[in-house]
C-alpha cells in the first residue's frame, strides 16, 4: 500500500524563493500533482522526495511504505560520502593531499600482480575521478576490475591492486586525447580504496572516522553501515540514510562546507570537488565522485551536482538557485532508474524554476 505525505512551506498560495537570478514556484497544486504522479508510477518507485531551498523545506514527501524515520539504501551515494570524509580527513592532516601516491599506503599487500612504475603512480585523485590507468570497467561485463567480481573476493583492497594496465582500443581514446587529460571508467573497486586510505591513515575504521568528522557535526545520528563477511564496512555503496541526512548533506555543500553556521568542510574542498574532472560523455563530467550536469531555464543553463546510486537515487545541488533535491528510490539493476529520476527533476523542478526579471 502506498503512502504518501507531504507539506508545503508556504504565507501565500504559491511559494517564491527567489535567487539573485531564479524563482522555484510551487504550490499545493504542485504538491499534488507530485504525488499522483509517484502513485500512479510514472517515476518507478519513489520513496521520498524533499525539496529545500535557502535551508527551508519547500516539499516532502514519503512513498510505498517509507516514512520520514526511514533509512535509505543509497548505493553509490556512499562513494561521495566517502570522498566527503577523505577531504576533513586531508583538512586534519593525516593525508597529505589528493597527489598522494595509493600504493604507500598499502605496502602489506606487495607483491601485487602486473607490477608496473605508472601503476605505482596511481594518485588519490586517479581514484576520486575514476579514472587511473588499472584495467576496471563495471559498465563493461568482461572488464577484469568488474565490480562483480570483486565481492565474491574476500580482500577487495587487494583485489583492485592487482588488476593489470588498462588499454585503449581506436574506439577508447587515452587520456592524453581526452578533455581534463583523464580517461573516465566507472569503478567501484577504486573507489573502495578511497575509504580504506581513510582508514589506514587515521587508524580508524570509515564508520567512526565518519561519524566523528562528519555526521556528528551535522547532527546525524540515523545511520546503517553494510558490513562484509568478514565484518570490514561495505564502503563501496549500501549506507542506509534518511532522507533528511540526504539533505542535509546536500546543504552542507551548498553551504560550500558549513552547516548551521559551523565549518565542517574546507571550502577548497566544496569546490575542487564539484569542479569537472573527467568526461564521462557529452552531456556528463565527473568531479571528485561528483557527477556534474546542466539544466536550461529560459535559455540559460546552469550547473547541478548530483551524488547517484543504483536504483535512481540522487542527492541534487543546484548552486545557482540554492537548491537541494533528494529523490530516492528502490529499482535497483531496472532498466530506466537513473531516467526516471531525472524525468521527476525535469517535470517538477526545473518546470518549475524561472529567471526574474531584473
Amino acid at each position: 500500500m502506498k503512502f504518501f505525505r507531504s507539506f508545503v512551506v508556504s504565507v501565500f498560495s504559491v511559494m517564491s524563493f527567489s535567487t539573485a537570478n531564479a524563482q522555484l514556484q510551487w504550490s499545493n497544486e504542485t504538491s499534488n500533482a507530485l504525488g499522483a504522479a509517484i502513485d500512479a508510477g510514472n517515476y518507478q518507485t519513489i520513496t521520498s522526495v524533499v525539496i529545500r531551498q535557502h535551508g527551508t523545506a519547500v516539499y516532502e514527501g514519503y512513498f510505498n511504505g517509507a516514512d520520514a524515520t526511514s533509512q535509505h539504501n543509497t548505493r553509490s551515494v556512499t562513494k561521495t560520502i566517502n570522498g566527503m570524509v577523505l577531504g576533513a580527513a586531508i583538512e586534519a592532516g593525516e593525508i597529505k593531499g589528493v597527489n598522494a601516491r595509493v600504493f604507500p599506503y598499502f605496502k602489506d599487500k606487495r607483491p601485487i600482480l602486473h607490477d608496473d612504475k605508472r601503476k605505482r603512480d596511481i594518485t588519490i585523485e586517479d581514484l576520486l575521478t575514476m579514472s587511473s590507468p588499472l584495467e576496471c570497467n563495471d559498465w563493461n561485463q568482461y572488464s577484469q576490475g568488474n565490480e562483480e567480481r570483486m565481492y565474491i573476493v574476500e580482500d577487495m583492497a587487494r583485489f583492485y591492486l592487482d588488476l593489470p594496465m588498462r588499454g585503449y582500443p581506436v574506439w577508447s581514446p587515452p587520456p592524453q586525447q581526452r578533455p581534463f587529460g583523464r580517461a573516465f571508467s566507472y569503478c567501484t573497486a577504486g573507489a573502495n580504496l578511497v575509504a580504506k586510505i581513510v582508514e589506514r591513515a587515521t587508524g580508524e575504521n570509515i564508520e567512526d572516522y565518519a561519524q566523528q568528522h562528519l555526521f556528528t557535526p551535522l547532527g546525524i545520528d540515523s545511520i546503517s553501515w553494510p558490513r562484509t563477511g568478514t565484518g570490514d564496512i561495505m564502503a563501496t555503496g549500501g549506507l542506509e540514510l534518511t532522507s533528511d541526512t540526504l539533505a542535509r548533506l546536500g546543504e552542507l555543500y551548498l553551504g560550500k562546507g558549513t552547516f548551521g553556521g559551523n565549518r565542517i568542510l574546507p571550502e577548497s574542498w566544496v569546490s575542487t570537488s564539484i569542479e569537472p574532472r573527467a568526461q564521462v560523455d557529452d552531456d556528463t563530467n565527473y568531479g571528485y565522485l561528483w557527477w556534474l550536469e546542466h539544466y536550461e531555464v529560459d535559455g540559460k543553463n546552469h550547473p547541478v551536482a548530483y551524488m547517484s546510486g543504483n536504483g535512481g537515487n540522487r542527492v541534487m545541488i543546484l548552486p545557482d538557485h540554492d537548491l537541494v533535491v533528494v529523490i530516492t528510490k528502490t529499482d535497483y539493476g531496472t532498466r530506466g532508474m537513473h531516467d526516471a529520476a531525472q524525468a521527476l527533476f525535469d517535470d517538477f523542478i526545473v518546470a518549475n524554476l524561472e529567471t526574474s526579471v531584473e
